[in-house]
C-alpha cells in the first residue's frame, strides 16, 4: 500500500492516538455514567421495538439532533418541496455543490383527512447502519472534522466503514455511478424502513416503498460533477425548477413490497435490515399509483426551510382504500412501524429536532399543519393555533376531542417475547448482496468507475485503514480486493 504525503489536517486523528496511546477512558454519557455497550439499542428480544427506556441512546439522541444551530444536522440542503415533496443531500451543507458524491433525501408529506403521513427516505433502497445507535456516528464521519473543520476527512470515514462490515452494501452504491444523480428528475425514490400495514380486522402484513422514476435513471461521472460544481453549484435545483416551470412535469410511479409475518419469519435475511434489499424476484413490486411534480414554492423559507419531515406521521386509516393486500385478502386501512431499529430511533429523533429547531409547536407551521388538529396540547413558543375554549386536559366531560374508536381497531396487538438487551446486530450476513450488486448489477465500465471512485478517497488514507478496506472488500469479491489493492500499490486505477 501507499499513501501520498499528507499534510497536519490529514493526520490530525493519528497525531491524536499517538498523543493518547496510553489512555484508558470508558464512554461515558452527557452526565458521566459508563457506557457498557455502544453500538446496539436496548430492544425486546432480536427482533423487538426499541425501548423507551434506553437512556444510554436517548441521550446521545437528544443531543445528536441539538448540535446544529440552525442548519439541519442531516439534509440541511434540502431542494424542492413541491407542496409534497422534498430532495436534499443528506451530509451535504447549505452552500454544497448539487453534484458532491452523497445520498440524496427523497421525501414525500401526504396531506390526508386523517392526518399527515411523511415517506421519508433516500434515492438509495440500503442504508449504512442497521441500528440507530450508530447513526450519529456515522453522520458525523461524513461531516467535518471537529479539530480541523475540514470535509471529508478520509481517515474518519474509513475508520468506521472499515470496523462496520454492514456498510458494505451502500458504500458500494454510493462510489458506484448512482451516487451521483444527473438530476432529482432522474432518479427512484426508497422508503428504505420496513413499515407495516393494518387492515381493520387488525392482521398486518410488513411492507417497503418504492418511487420509480419515469424520466429514467441518469447520473454524472465523478469528472462531470466536478466540472459542474465549478460552473454552477445549484444544477439540481435549477434543472428541477425550470422544467415544472415549462410544464415539463417529472412524474414517478409509486409501488409497494409486501412479506407476511409467516414469510418474515422464514426469510433467509433479517427483513428489517436496512443494509439488505428484500428481492425482486420474491417480493415483486405492486403497483399503487403515480406522483407529479407541477407546481415550484412560492417562498423557499415558509415552505422548505421550516419543513418538518416525521417518519412518525403516520396515518391510522386510509379516506381512500386504493392498496388491496392479496395476502390479507381487504384493502389496507393502516401504517405502523415494524421492528426496523433504524426507523425506531428515528421516530423519536426527527419530531425532536424540528422541536429543537423550528420549536415546540412546528407541527402548527403552514407547511407541515394536518387538515385538523384537536388535542390536548397547549400554549409554547410559536403557537398558533389556540383552540379556542377547549379543555387542555383528558379526560373531561366538557365536550373535549375524544378517543377515535376506529383508530382504536387499527392497533394491532403485538406479541412480544423476549429478553430485554443490546444485541449488536452487526455481524449478520454483510457480503452476499454486497456481491450481488457488484457482480450482477454493475456492468463492467461501471465497475471500473466504481473503484476508480473509491481509490479517490482511499487513496489519501493510512496504510492500516487502506489494508482494512481491502480486506473487507475483498470478502465481497476477490476481484474486487485484488484491484483496489493494485491501485492503492500504483496510485491509480486499475483495469481488468
Amino acid at each position: 500500500m501507499s499513501v501520498p504525503k499528507r499534510d497536519v489536517a490529514a493526520n490530525q486523528l493519528s497525531q491524536f492516538a499517538k498523543e493518547h496511546q496510553n489512555d484508558k477512558e470508558s464512554i461515558t454519557t452527557t452526565f458521566g455514567a459508563p457506557v457498557g455497550e455502544k453500538d446496539a439499542s436496548l430492544t425486546v428480544g432480536y427482533h423487538g421495538p426499541v425501548l423507551l427506556q434506553d437512556w444510554v441512546l436517548i441521550d446521545e439522541l437528544a443531543h445528536f439532533t441539538r448540535e446544529r444551530i440552525p442548519e439541519r444536522v442531516v439534509h440541511a440542503k434540502e431542494r424542492v418541496h413541491l407542496g409534497t415533496s422534498r430532495f436534499s443531500q443528506v451530509a451535504g451543507e447549505l452552500g454544497y455543490p448539487d453534484t458532491v458524491r452523497d445520498i440524496r433525501g427523497f421525501a414525500i408529506k401526504f396531506y390526508t383527512d386523517d392526518g399527515i403521513w411523511d415517506l421519508v427516505g433516500n434515492n438509495q433502497p440500503v442504508f449504512f447502519v442497521k441500528d440507530f445507535a450508530l447513526f450519529p456516528s456515522f453522520i458525523h464521519v461524513m461531516k467535518r472534522n471537529p479539530k480541523t473543520h475540514l470535509r471529508p476527512d478520509y481517515d474518519m470515514f474509513w475508520d468506521m466503514i472499515t470496523l462496520r462490515p454492514e456498510t458494505t452494501h451502500t458504500t458500494l452504491i454510493m462510489f458506484s455511478d448512482r451516487g451521483i444523480p444527473n438530476s432529482y428528475r432522474q432518479m427512484h425514490g426508497y422508503g428504505t424502513n420496513t413499515y407495516a400495514f393494518v387492515n381493520a380486522q387488525g392482521t398486518f402484513v410488513y411492507c417497503k416503498f418504492h418511487w420509480r422514476s419515469n424520466q429514467g435513471v441518469v447520473n454524472l461521472s465523478s469528472e462531470e460533477a466536478e466540472r459542474i460544481a465549478g460552473r454552477d453549484p445549484d444544477y439540481h435545483t435549477r434543472d428541477l425548477y425550470n422544467a415544472i416551470e415549462s410544464a415539463d412535469y417529472p412524474s414517478w410511479n409509486f409501488y409497494i413490497q409486501v412479506m407476511t409475518l409467516d414469510q418474515a419469519a422464514k426469510n433467509s435475511y433479517d427483513p428489517f435490515d436496512d443494509t439488505k434489499v428484500w428481492l425482486h424476484s420474491e417480493y415483486p413490486l405492486i403497483p399503487v399509483g403515480r406522483f407529479v411534480l407541477n407546481k415550484n414554492p412560492k417562498n423557499y423559507f415558509a415552505e422548505i426551510e421550516q419543513i418538518g419531515m416525521d417518519p412518525a406521521h403516520l396515518v391510522p386509516e386510509r379516506t381512500e382504500k386504493s392498496i388491496w393486500c392479496p395476502f390479507t385478502f381487504s384493502y389496507l386501512a393502516g401504517i405502523e412501524p415494524s421492528p426496523d431499529r433504524m426507523l425506531q430511533g428515528r421516530l423519536f429523533a426527527y419530531a425532536d429536532t424540528h422541536r429543537y429547531r423550528l420549536g415546540p409547536n412546528y407541527i402548527q407551521l403552514p407547511v407541515n399543519s394536518p387538515f385538523k388538529m384537536h388535542n390536548y396540547n397547549r400554549d409554547g413558543q410559536g403557537t398558533v393555533i389556540s383552540q379556542g375554549g377547549a379543555p387542555n386536559y383528558h379526560p373531561n366531560t366538557f365536550n373535549g376531542p375524544h378517543e377515535d374508536v376506529r383508530a382504536k381497531a387499527l392497533s394491532p396487538a403485538l406479541a412480544l417475547n423476549g429478553i430485554a438487551k443490546r444485541v449488536d446486530s452487526g455481524n449478520d450476513d454483510n457480503f452476499t448482496q454486497s456481491r450481488m450488486f457488484y457482480k450482477n448489477v454493475l456492468k463492467a465500465d461501471e465497475r471500473n468507475r466504481l473503484i476508480t471512485n473509491m481509490l479517490t478517497w482511499l487513496l489519501p488514507t493510512t496504510v492500516v485503514l487502506q489494508e482494512r478496506a481491502v480486506a473487507m472488500f475483498s470478502n465481497v469479491d476477490q476481484e474486487l480486493g485484488r484491484r483496489l489493492r493494485e491501485g492503492l500499490k500504483t496510485r491509480q486505477h486499475v483495469d481488468l
